[in-house]
């Protein structure tokens, strides 16, 4: 298998089944939000992911990206994301500019704007990773850079990659999509990871069940489009109404960050926990999927259970990031 050839320009979707360029130069796209995909695309990504996963497996990197550098860019704390897309670029030979603790010392600190501060790291980077806790940032640096922008978490709003490789990590879990159960626990209201995985689920024939406390359920917008999509949908407060029918049963933290008020955060923070007493009620075959950090939310006896697959998930997240970024750096 040749690992460097045939990765076409993903998020152009109207050529997606084209012929790849080979054109050399800035040919990729930036990455904002899950609403970029269709089935095809989404389709063409796992397909390029496995090859990755198969590269990394028998040779552990290739060249596909010497001499392309990343900047990592992260006005929040970030260990997973950061991680791997670091690790990503540099499995494919590229270089890093890894801006992921030390903002706050930065110029941004000196009161830089967004734009200025992207338009600066472009003269150094080819791709630029952004993390930010605002909603909507990563477009705003998406229309100043001429670079690709890749949105790694935008506050409340959307996180992409993450639920592209949520996606994937269902689809290598259980073999399929269609026909799935897949019910999301915990901070439904704050979780980007949530918004935009069930974005995703959209466009497949699933069931969805949603679990939270009443003030941390998903967003009214978001589940006015569910219904107007004819998606099978139902809310509940107890994993116990979900969990022996779920396929998937994705789990989230409740978001220390995303509260202004630390009482409301202390009532909620331990409202969920699965345990191995309420697996036991789960099916033989599952999957039990959590973005990560967990601070409670799954019992760590359950980490051998063979349906607990976060740790698994993780290690798909680098080999989709591989994927996007050999994609969005034109580089077939």
């Amino acid at each position: 298998m040749d690992y460097v050839k045939d990765l076409p320009k993903l998020f152009d979707l109207s050529v997606a089944s084209e012929e790849p360029s080979h054109a050399n130069g800035m040919t990729g796209h930036d990455i904002i939000s899950v609403d970029q995909f269709d089935r095809e695309a989404l389709s063409y990504v796992f397909h390029r992911s496995h090859e990755m996963r198969d590269m990394v497996q028998r040779v552990g990197s290739c060249d596909l990206l010497k001499g392309y550098v990343l900047a990592c860019l992260f006005y929040e704390p970030s260990t997973r994301t950061s991680a791997s897309f670091i690790a990503a670029m540099e499995r494919l030979g590229g270089g890093v500019i890894p801006i992921t603790q030390g903002v706050q010392f930065s110029s941004v600190s000196k009161g830089e704007s967004l734009p200025d501060t992207v338009c600066t790291l472009e003269q150094y980077a080819d791709v630029i990773v952004l993390r930010h806790p605002e909603v909507g940032s990563s477009q705003a640096a998406a229309d100043a850079a001429s670079v690709p922008v890749i949105n790694a978490g935008d506050g409340t709003g959307e996180h992409p990659t993450q639920a592209l490789l949520d996606l994937f990590t269902i689809r290598e879990e259980l073999g399929r999509i269609d026909g799935l159960k897949v019910a999301m626990v915990g901070d439904l209201r704050y979780g980007r990871t949530v918004h935009s995985l069930t974005r995703l689920l959209m466009q497949y024939d699933v069931s969805l069940r949603y679990v939270s406390p009443e003030n941390l359920r998903l967003p009214m917008s978001l589940m006015n489009e569910l219904i107007d999509r004819g998606i099978r949908v139902r809310e509940t407060h107890d994993v116990a109404d979900v969990i022996e029918n779920a396929d998937v049963l994705y789990v989230t933290r409740v978001q220390k960050e995303r509260f202004t008020d630390p009482t409301q955060y202390e009532e909620l923070k331990d409202y969920y926990k699965i345990t191995p007493e309420i697996m036991e009620e789960a099916k033989a075959k599952m999957a039990l999927l959590h973005p990560l950090p967990r601070v409670g939310e799954i019992d760590p006896a359950l980490d051998t259970d063979p349906r607990a697959a976060y740790f698994r998930q993780v290690k798909n997240g680098m080999y989709v990031r591989m994927a996007l970024l050999a994609a969005v750096l034109g580089q077939a």
